[in-house]
């Protein structure tokens, strides 16, 4: 600011609110009023000889001139606020016990005068306090002067009527000009707050109706990304089905060869569709974290079976170290994401590893008994990432640069949906690594532990389809003699190429299936035929899988609604097992499904019937 400035315009800002605006116009307005009142009452007791008064006004003239040009430089309101006032008390205390020795008109209209600016520039707890400060020396000294107990050896000064006039007039003016000045001011602050309300009252109906198209945006992605994965798993239903049926039937070995490639890269394809459902699952906020009982150690040994398989056939040397104080502990969590979380972290590892080693690490940090924290880490001697790109790995569909996707592949969602699971959990991700050296990937997770005492419990691990798929192996036929060809089953299907090949799956188990095109023709196949199980699409025309289920949930006979019915979806909505055991259902399996794992479940569900 500059120093040689009169103007208040150049010291109101527009970021100040109206009420800081209005107090820094009083003060500019208000001293230039109180400079104008004091050369005023200065010539009339100059002019009278009143010496005392004359220096009083004189000290006050100044002081007032000078906190103009301080406000004028600076616009420090508050501190010239307090200066004003106790410049104000100070006078107000010499003219009533040392000038005028008494208490008159004057002395009340400055008191008044204190109290209203105190309070309008400076709140209520320092307009209290200049307000009492005044108030109980001028109380305590009327109290003094009616008993007669004040005495001061100093002779009381008295003007004449024109100077009480003068400042009884200035005063007047200075109280009026305040409360004027503020009343307009908290007018247009109301004012303005009205606006305000008016402008948040729309902007929240802006909001409102953005977070709702937001969440039918949210809703609508998915349900795209739900019919996607539909339209995409089933094709692939079919290559993977037709692959496992062809490696069956003992092909040459050039043939075998082409069948693995066309399976692995089909598996492929249903990993990277697995991972893009399975993020949008996670960002959409629907992952339920379970609290089930499991060995960790079987669990951990589950997880690194298969991947042991794949870093050998790399030449890589993969070492398992497990504390052997968690071998006979069986804890609460979630077996199913943490085996996503390591399953993910070991197959970077082996990814991004050409030569070299693959350490997989699970030490008990605290056993407390009820609780022990366990700490996980995976480590390789890979490629390494660069200190700059520590963070943006973590990124979901973003890897280290543009050479590593097209060198190494994938999606880059690994490392997001981790970080993803963890932070869900309140749990932080460490990582060190050097280039050309190796990472180090690791993190720490609580877990309860049960009270129990089992040797070694057998928990059944259930490893995630995106493991089971990736793992390239002979597709096993299952071992079905108990059951043998009389086994009853009915397949509501109404894809062509999907029954061509449950028809020649089928035939390998010298199986007999019978055919619904759609959910109403299998409700009237039910109810004129007896079947053992029944596999159930659930998208199909005219009826879905899902009514056509309660249909014969809904049979008199218990022989027909109590039927197994397992259904086979190639879609990926995040509560279809809800929907499923909703609708009647036993249990489902996701297409493209494994033989194996589809036998099991009907062997498990007919030897409980």
């Amino acid at each position: 600011m500059n120093f040689f400035n009169f103007s208040v315009n150049k010291i109101l800002r527009r970021d100040l609110s109206i009420l800081d605006q209005a107090r820094i116009r009083l003060l500019y307005y208000g001293l230039l009023l109180a400079a104008v009142g004091l050369c005023a009452l200065f010539l009339s007791v100059y002019l009278q000889n009143l010496q005392v008064m004359t220096s009083t006004t004189t000290i006050a003239l100044i002081a007032v001139l000078a906190l103009f040009k301080y406000l004028t430089y600076k616009p420090h309101w508050h501190t010239i606020s307090h200066l004003l006032l106790v410049i104000g008390t100070m006078v107000n205390m010499a003219t009533v016990f040392v000038i005028l020795q008494d208490v008159n008109i004057i002395t009340i209209q400055l008191i008044i005068l204190v109290i209203v600016f105190s309070f309008y520039m400076l709140g209520q707890n320092w307009g209290m306090f200049y307000s009492l400060l005044n108030l109980l020396p001028i109380l305590i000294f009327m109290v003094m002067q009616y008993d007669h107990n004040y005495f001061i050896d100093f002779k009381p000064e008295k003007a004449d009527e024109s100077t009480t006039i003068i400042a009884v007039f200035a005063n007047f003016i200075l109280i009026i000009f305040i409360h004027s000045h503020f009343y307009s001011a908290f007018l247009k602050n109301i004012k303005q707050l009205k606006d305000n309300g008016e402008e948040q009252a729309a902007l929240n109906i802006k909001f409102e109706r953005a977070i709702e198209k937001a969440e039918k945006s949210s809703q609508v992605q998915s349900e795209f990304l739900s019919t996607m994965s539909h339209e995409i798993r089933t094709p692939l239903n079919a290559v993977i089905g037709m692959s496992n049926l062809l490696l069956m039937n003992n092909p040459r070995q050039d043939q075998g060869e082409n069948l693995e490639i066309l399976k692995f890269s089909a598996n492929n394809l249903l990993a990277i569709v697995n991972d893009v459902l399975d993020f949008n699952k996670i960002e959409s906020g629907k992952v339920v974290f379970e609290k089930i009982k499991f060995n960790l150690v079987d669990l951990m040994q589950n997880i690194c079976g298969g991947q042991i398989i794949k870093a050998e056939e790399k030449g890589l040397l993969f070492k398992l170290d497990i504390d052997s104080t968690l071998r006979k502990k069986v804890i609460f969590g979630d077996p199913t994401r943490l085996t996503q979380i390591i399953f993910n972290l070991v197959s970077n590892a082996i990814k991004f590893t050409a030569q070299g080693n693959i350490w997989v690490r699970v030490t008990c940090l605290e056993d407390r008994h009820n609780n022990i924290i366990v700490s996980f880490s995976v480590k390789d001697t890979g490629i390494g990432i660069k200190k700059e790109n520590l963070e943006t790995i973590f990124e979901p569909f973003i890897q280290e640069s543009i050479t590593t996707t097209r060198q190494y592949g994938g999606t880059g969602l690994g490392l997001a949906i981790v970080k993803r699971l963890l932070e869900l959990q309140a749990i932080q991700m460490y990582v060190s690594s050097n280039v050309g050296e190796g990472s180090e990937f690791s993190f720490n997770m609580e877990f309860p532990v049960s009270t129990e005492v089992i040797a070694q419990p057998k928990e059944r691990i259930v490893i995630p389809e995106q493991q089971k798929q990736q793992q390239v192996q002979q597709p096993v036929v299952p071992e079905i003699e108990d059951l043998g060809s009389s086994l009853r089953v009915l397949i509501a299907e109404d894809n062509p190429v999907n029954v061509m090949l449950m028809k020649k799956l089928f035939s390998k188990w010298k199986i007999v299936p019978t055919i619904a095109e759609n959910g109403e023709r299998a409700v009237e196949i039910v109810q004129y035929g007896n079947f053992d199980i029944i596999l159930m699409d659930l998208q199909m025309p005219v009826m879905n899988g899902f009514d056509a289920s309660m249909e014969i949930r809904k049979m008199t006979d218990p022989a027909k609604s109590n039927i197994p019915i397992i259904a086979l979806t190639a879609s990926a909505l995040f509560d279809i097992r809800d929907q499923v055991t909703n609708a009647g259902m036993n249990d489902y399996v996701a297409k493209p499904f494994k033989p194996d794992e589809l036998m099991e479940k009907i062997q498990n569900l007919i030897a409980t019937v």
